[in-house]
């Protein structure tokens, strides 16, 4: 192996193990969450594409673990950035750390998808580019990546959090 090829081995491992730590801060905050509010619900941590993922799953119905999800996922994103302060608390790096509750996010990111799939056949078929309405930089992201997935184009326009995808012919 060269020195450049060690170098980013190395580098590589690092961020690894940089990535598993947050998840392991995330989890003992979440754990302590749940437990501050009386709630069942196991932590999953994951590391996907070059940041932590932690999960809160349910064996049961998954009903308490609503209540964290809230309305339109307000709740799980304001949760979502307390954890991401607590494990910069602990490292002092900032966190790109995502945040799953009950499922939630891992079916928005298919209903999301199938949006950017849609507008990217409208698009292809009209020729003209296509707005979508205001999303969250989580929402904005999974379109952007479908609609480059379908070989076109895609730009953010707007203020948050009035921020909308523009969809644009190839």
């Amino acid at each position: 192996m060269t020195e450049g090829t060690t170098t980013a081995a190395t580098e590589g491992a690092d961020t690894l193990t940089r990535l598993e730590q947050e998840g392991e801060i995330a989890a003992d905050y979440l754990e302590a969450l749940l437990d501050i509010a009386d709630l069942d619900g196991d932590i999953d941590m994951d590391v996907e594409a070059d940041r932590a993922s932690v999960s809160i799953i349910s064996d049961a119905s998954g009903r308490d673990l609503q209540k964290l999800v809230g309305r339109d996922g307000e709740v799980l994103e304001a949760l979502q950035e307390l954890t991401r302060l607590a494990v910069h608390r602990e490292t002092g790096d900032r966190s790109r750390l995502m945040l799953d509750i009950a499922g939630y996010r891992a079916q928005k990111r298919a209903e999301l998808a199938e949006l950017g799939a849609k507008a990217a056949d409208e698009v292809k078929s009209s020729g003209e580019p296509v707005k979508l309405k205001p999303m969250t930089p989580f929402e904005r992201k999974v379109v952007h990546d479908a609609i480059k997935g379908a070989g076109l184009r895609s730009e953010s326009e707007g203020e948050e959090p009035q921020r909308f995808v523009v969809v644009l012919p190839a």
